[in-house]
């Protein structure tokens, strides 16, 4: 039987309808389109249960979630762990960042299920041979505003369905919730990592991950650099694999971490002020996990690279003795 990410999302929606309160979150329809929005961070101040939630939509309820507090070296910070036994589909298949939504008056970074029905991209849907079909498209927005209508029919007509039929979270990268799901990002970033070094994704059987959850910083571009360091510098990973070769799948695992890249031991911040604001001028393997550990189930062969920098986790959010 065919999985629809968008289907299984729309089911977890109602879930969390129905448990706005205990989610702390604000339920709006879009007014001219009457689309329905979720905010989680915009007006509202969210949640760790939000954010949870708002990671579970966008692996389209394929994953597991949960928060807690772990040690990363000196340091202690609450964290977020993901598993999925679905990992291309639910990481690269519905979770993956990096729709560009934008209009005239309206601009954010889309993510989540519905980019499985605009195929975005339609490279990374070819390479794990996956596409959705649904009449409801729930898109997952890091933005500080509500979309517009014209946002709302956009997504819409990407997406082949009616305006009112579309679903938009919304949650600010400066907001608990927001930094929640970001971190929430760490399985499916491992994954995407490996795609573009040159491992199948579809081989990728079974995935884990935790990550520590950023302290909110007020402005945008800062908050933004903490949470991607979160992943670049405290981010660790499992995955399960099929793969044939093992010299080629240990060569691949050495090359995974965010330590291979010729960026590592500069904040997110300072690497991307380096690449003038421009996150195509940056190294690509910097957006990895800190650490990977790749069982091959064909051989037994297990394979472990990288590195925790509680240092730089220290530098990126701000710790400082009390």
């Amino acid at each position: 039987m065919a999985i629809s990410v968008n289907e299984r999302a729309t089911k977890l929606i109602e879930w969390g309808i129905n448990h706005r309160e205990d989610l702390n979150i604000l339920v709006e329809p879009e007014q001219e389109t009457r689309a329905v929005i979720l905010d989680l961070g915009v007006k509202t101040k969210g949640s760790f249960l939000a954010g949870k939630f708002m990671t579970e939509v966008c692996l389209a309820n394929l994953g597991q979630v949960s928060i807690s507090q772990n040690a990363f070296g000196n340091l202690s910070l609450p964290t977020v762990t993901v598993t999925t036994d679905f990992p291309s589909i639910a990481a690269l298949g519905s979770q993956f960042a990096g729709w560009q939504i934008k209009t005239k008056n309206y601009f954010a970074i889309g993510s989540g299920p519905a980019r499985a029905l605009a195929l975005k991209p339609k490279e990374l849907y070819q390479k794990i041979n996956y596409k959705d079909e649904f009449q409801q498209a729930v898109i997952v927005l890091e933005s500080d505003k509500y979309p517009d209508a014209e946002a709302i029919r956009y997504v819409a007509e990407e997406c082949h369905v009616e305006p009112k039929n579309v679903c938009a979270l919304v949650a600010p990268t400066s907001s608990l919730a927001g930094s929640v799901q970001i971190s929430g990002r760490i399985v499916e970033a491992g994954v995407h990592r490996l795609a573009e070094i040159g491992f199948d994704p579809k081989r990728i059987r079974y995935g884990c991950g935790y990550a520590p959850i950023a302290p909110i910083h007020p402005k945008a571009t800062r908050a933004m650099g903490r949470t991607n360091d979160a992943i670049t510098y405290g981010g660790v990973t499992s995955y399960s694999v099929e793969a044939e070769d093992d010299t080629k799948l240990r060569e691949i695992v050495s090359k995974a971490p965010s330590s291979a890249s010729k960026d590592y031991g500069k904040t997110f911040y300072e690497a991307f002020k380096e690449a003038e604001f421009n996150f195509y001028k940056m190294d690509p393997g910097l957006f990895a996990p800190a650490m990977f550990t790749v069982n091959n189930l064909l051989t037994g062969a297990t394979y472990m690279a990288g590195k925790i920098s509680d240092k730089i986790l220290t530098e990126t959010m701000g710790i400082q003795p009390a």
